[in-house]
């Protein structure tokens, strides 16, 4: 089986080397989704097979901790539609036994008619079994992926913030969610199926084993080219499907750029249609080529498949004939025997279909399991000691460093926040402010030093206590599709109705929002995502105003400003800096770049490459010179020469 993991180009594997390059765009890497897809590709029919016992039993328990009865049910059931396919050969000899016995027709007619019942009631029986099997089945499925998505996201929102941080663990993250969580339902779905037809085939090897011993090879000799077949035209197509991937992947990328609606404004800016449809051009080509070679390559195993299934089947027949005429075997042993066949081809070509399948959806279902193991080790445990709010918070030698880095992004520091005070953060990119705030925060564990609330280490404390304390702006929002009203709601969306806070028009009105939302065609009602109906969207500063109101609406003891004006017009970040200052009730963090609004603030927090290298009133800084000195004069230097320009020369 030829090599798949060799570095591809976009007109390689089966292409014509002398073809043109298909595209002048880069070449794009694997997806999570195939990280087994070579492992797979080269393992054998037989090695498959091997591992079938232990991937049945992993389905069934799946099924059987999902829904106890659906299991029984489906695998029963099927069970069952397989004895009733032994009935119904059975009665079918003796019926062909009666219809070509001597004697005048009708009284062969009226032997063969309660045989004929019979048959006649296996095989219905047998089709309402198959269907009531089927239903059962298909219920397993959404209950199936109903558990398993939940037992996932149960995971993702549990696992500490640094665990995002962490590539091993966002790779097997994407894994589980790109197929290893889709393949749960695959894996019972395919053992159902292989179940079926590795019944089907007993079920018709113990009909002609009643019916005439001697016929049992010639029905396994006449199955193995179907079964042959089968196995090598689900491998080739699933080599072929690994060699055209990346181009196909190439054609749903440029496929979304030109019908997007968020990319269709720059489409036409930069002219770039004749562009990106001669790249679709190239790669379509490329692939359509690559199509036709399969469709070829499989048609001619098709036909060697069916020659060999002819070669055969004529072998049977010549068999039987000589049986028949040693009188070895009767002559209706003969024609159920040829019945069996066509069943038997059935359900061998079911079974081997669902163990490829199976052995594959196994392989990914493990990444999911894995993932969650993984996921359970990252849960952060903290302590059991409530809190109902904080008057004080030190961080004595804080320290934090990035999985895989060297340089840790917070370094050694040391400084007090109390209750009733704005303190700022400040610092050129990169220095630590935003990491420093999450660790404030609770939202990352230092790797060094302790913080304290009120003299209790953080780490001591319920970390949903802790967390119920604080509230964020951050810079990075994202844009729920949900109200405007629920936008700021989920804020805290679990507050009592006997909790004290703000309503959620006092909240958007103190974050300049009110009176936009109330512009809305719906008011607070109104969907904030164009993709649903009568969905509206925003402006990167109404959203901000948005998300500023959430973060008011919580009304924490601790609030955590990340640049929470970066998209504001002056006139809402006003107002929103008004409204911060003039609520002593709580521990204000602010980080910002815009320094002229962190001069009110009662203490400025300077960093540089993660460590605290300055701290004090504005005045007190900047009669002190050093970093801020220089970052303050710098922004009003701008201004001053903006206001100079304006001056009549």
């Amino acid at each position: 089986m030829e090599s798949m993991a060799r570095q591809r180009t976009p007109v390689e594997d089966d292409d014509n080397p002398d073809d043109p390059p298909a595209t002048m765009l880069p070449e794009l890497e694997d997806r999570e989704w195939l990280h087994h897809a070579q492992e797979f590709a080269h393992t054998s029919f037989w090695a498959v097979a091997r591992r079938l016992p232990r991937l049945v039993r992993e389905a069934v328990g799946l099924a059987w901790s999902t829904n106890r009865r659906d299991t029984v049910t489906s695998i029963g059931l099927n069970i069952a539609a397989g004895v009733m396919t032994t009935f119904g050969l059975l009665a079918t000899t003796s019926v062909l036994r009666e219809l070509f016995a001597a004697g005048p027709t009708p009284d062969r007619v009226r032997s063969a008619l309660p045989a004929l019942i019979v048959a006649a009631s296996a095989v219905s029986a047998r089709g309402g079994l198959t269907i009531a099997a089927g239903w059962a089945q298909a219920r397993l499925t959404p209950q199936i992926n109903y558990q398993v998505e939940l037992r996932l996201f149960e995971a993702t929102t549990a696992v500490d913030l640094a665990a995002f941080d962490d590539a091993g663990f966002a790779e097997e993250m994407d894994r589980a969610r790109d197929r290893g969580m889709a393949e749960a339902a695959w894996i019972v779905d395919h053992t159902v199926n292989l179940v079926t037809g590795v019944v089907g085939m007993l079920a018709t090897a113990v009909a002609v084993t009643v019916i005439q011993p001697l016929l049992l090879p010639c029905l396994l000799l006449a199955a193995v080219p179907q079964a042959a077949t089968a196995v090598r035209m689900a491998r080739r197509e699933y080599l072929a499907m690994l060699a055209r991937i990346t181009r196909r992947r190439r054609m749903w990328m440029l496929a979304h750029l030109m019908a997007n609606r968020r990319t269709a404004a720059e489409v036409r800016a930069y002219q770039m249609r004749d562009f990106l449809l001669a790249e679709y051009r190239g790669v379509m080509a490329v692939e359509t080529r690559a199509e036709l070679r399969l469709v070829r390559s499989q048609t001619g195993t098709r036909v060697v498949g069916a020659t060999m299934a002819g070669l055969a089947t004529f072998g049977v027949y010549a068999v039987l004939g000589g049986l028949l005429l040693g009188g070895m075997v009767a002559l209706a042993a003969a024609a159920t025997a040829l019945l069996a066949l066509q069943s038997a081809r059935t359900s061998m070509g079911v079974a081997v279909v669902a163990t490829n399948s199976l052995y594959e959806d196994a392989l990914y279902y493990q990444d999911y399991r894995d993932f969650l193991a993984r996921a359970h080790a990252r849960v952060p445990v903290g302590g059991d000691r409530s809190t109902d709010g904080v008057d004080v918070i030190e961080l004595d030698g804080v320290s934090l460093r990035y999985p895989d880095t060297d340089t840790p992004a917070v370094d050694r520091v040391s400084l007090t926040i109390r209750r009733g005070e704005v303190v700022a953060l400040v610092g050129e990119n990169g220095s630590g402010k935003t990491t420093l705030a999450k660790l404030i925060a609770g939202l990352y564990q230092p790797t060094g030093g302790v913080i304290r609330w009120d003299g209790v280490d953080a780490a001591e404390l319920d970390p949903r206590a802790l967390g119920a304390q604080v509230a964020v702006m951050t810079q990075e929002w994202w844009k729920f599709p949900f109200t405007a009203g629920q936008n700021i709601r989920v804020g805290r969306h679990d507050r009592p109705p006997d909790r004290p806070g703000p309503s959620v028009q006092e909240a958007a009105g103190a974050a300049a929002a009110h009176d936009m939302i109330v512009g809305l065609p719906h008011g607070y009602d109104t969907l904030l995502d164009r993709e649903f109906k009568d969905g509206h969207e925003l402006s990167g500063g109404q959203w901000q105003r948005l998300v500023a109101a959430r973060g008011l609406y919580r009304d924490a003891a601790l609030l955590i400003c990340d640049e929470p004006s970066a998209a504001l017009d002056a006139r809402a970040e006003h107002a929103l800096f008004q409204h911060l200052r003039r609520h002593p009730d709580r521990a204000v963090v602010l980080i910002t770049h815009r320094l002229a609004n962190v001069r009110h603030a009662d203490r400025i927090f300077v960093l540089d490459q993660g460590r605290l290298i300055q701290q004090g009133s504005h005045d007190e800084l900047m009669a002190a010179g050093g970093l801020y000195r220089e970052l303050f004069e710098l922004q009003a230097s701008g201004y001053r020469a903006d206001a100079d320009d304006a001056l009549p020369r």
